[in-house]
């Protein structure tokens, strides 16, 4: 048989998907395979976390997310959607798992080798691997592609390989899975195509095809863009303390401009992409990255800076204080905790030999080794000698000033995110900071 006739056979089974394994249940995962589910696919997912799968068979979801728990229940109850902690055989194979980096900065791809690695004993002639994890440029050809080759099995002839990153906001996961343009990239052209037909069950955005590397760099320069532009909005954000102006007004100002588009400053970047994915890059090519590496450095350095104001408005110095934080999300409206500057300026403002007590109203089970969390807003602030807000939750940025004076005795309240009015804080009674305003 030549090349030809395979790949065309190959082709023929391949487009038939009548089953999906999703490894990885997180923020990407679970929607993904929840979402094929609903759409009428026999969807096995997998999570090595045996409380993960344990809550997901009872129904119980770990990720807050808007809408998320509703169509995880849809998904078990019809029947398409099972879950446990090892692959099984299928027809394709979707690769969901974090990608975080190591102490040096180095993209830490144990996750993904194991995943690669469990899929090999399932791996058949027709399938199709996607990997969907944010990855260093060649991942998919250079780790992904030899790994699952073991089987025997030849990428590009005998199964297809594929990379299409997730690019979804979170707390519109669910919106933005289906409605925005997807990017898939195949070792190969058929694998590309086959790439598209798995995701045209449920994707209504364009869906762009080009090769692997492409897509991956497609990822990383989207994010390290927003990290870029954050980072010199962090330092118009300094600028402006030490020229005795608003940042905030300023930036607005800027923005009226047809061609700029400057972002928020705020306590430094966070999550899964934009706080990691730049430092790929920087590793992949050192030499021509030096503007993504001080971007990086300027945003890592943001906590630090953050800790430092707040010492100005309390007085100088933060021992002994009592300090509750409040919101330890990277972002708002969100429960995820990864990479989270706000968890960095906690764990800091502990180190000064301050009390803190740390408020999440998204995640009150949480545990984070070195920082106490409470269970309510009113534990945190009770005795505190002042508040920082650190995310800008609906619930925070909610608070009256009148109300939260009534329960505790902190007379500072310091706003990294710039979610409360001035004025009311400080006709309430409060000695009000904010970040990007010189005090």
């Amino acid at each position: 048989m030549t090349d030809e006739k395979r790949i065309y056979l190959i082709q023929e089974v391949v487009l038939k998907f009548n089953k999906i394994c999703v490894l990885g249940l997180g923020y990407i995962g679970l929607p993904t395979a929840s979402t094929f589910a609903t759409n009428g696919i026999k969807v096995h997912g997998v999570d090595v976390n045996p409380r993960i799968v344990k809550g997901l068979q009872n129904s119980q979801v770990h990720i807050h997310e808007p809408g998320l728990r509703t169509l995880v229940k849809a998904a078990i109850n019809s029947g398409n959607l099972t879950i446990s902690q090892e692959p099984q055989p299928a027809d394709a194979f979707i690769i969901s798992v974090p990608t975080p980096f190591l102490d040096d900065k180095s993209a830490d791809m144990r996750f993904v080798t194991a995943a690669s690695e469990s899929i090999v004993p399932h791996l058949r002639h027709g399938n199709l691997v996607i990997l969907e994890s944010t990855s260093p440029p060649r991942t998919t050809v250079d780790l992904v592609a030899p790994i699952l080759e073991k089987s025997g099995l030849k990428a590009g002839q005998d199964f297809h390989l594929a990379y299409s990153p997730e690019r979804v906001l979170p707390g519109q996961i669910l919106r933005e899975l289906i409605e925005n343009a997807r990017v898939i990239g195949g070792i190969n052209k058929i694998s590309a195509g086959a790439g598209r037909d798995l995701f045209a069950a449920f994707v209504r955005g364009e869906i762009i095809l080009t090769d692997s590397t492409t897509a991956e760099m497609v990822k990383l320069m989207e994010n390290t863009y927003r990290d870029i532009n954050i980072a010199i909005a962090n330092e118009f954000s300094r600028l402006a303390e030490r020229f005795q102006i608003d940042a905030w007004e300023a930036i607005e100002i800027a923005n009226r401009h047809p061609r700029v588009n400057i972002l928020k400053p705020g306590p430094g970047v966070g999550g899964h992409c934009i706080s990691v994915d730049p430092w790929f890059l920087v590793e992949a090519a050192p030499d021509i990255t030096p503007l993504i590496r001080t971007s990086r450095e300027v945003n890592d350095a943001q906590p630090q800076f953050v800790v430092e104001r707040l010492k100005q408005a309390v007085g100088g110095s933060l021992e002994g204080k009592r300090i509750a934080a409040l919101g330890l999300a990277y972002k708002a409206d969100v429960d995820d905790l990864r990479s989270s500057p706000a968890v960095d300026i906690a764990r800091l403002i502990g180190q000064s030999r301050a009390q803190v007590k740390c408020y999440e109203p998204y995640k009150v089970d949480a545990e984070i080794p070195g920082l106490t969390l409470t269970m309510n807003l009113e534990e945190a602030i009770k005795d505190a000698d002042a508040i920082i807000l650190l995310a800008a939750h609906e619930p925070f940025r909610k608070l009256h000033p009148q109300d939260i004076i009534q329960l505790t005795r902190a007379r500072h309240v310091f706003d990294a995110v710039r979610a409360w009015d001035h004025r009311e804080w400080t006709a309430a009674g409060f000695n009000y900071y904010a970040l990007g305003v010189r005090s």
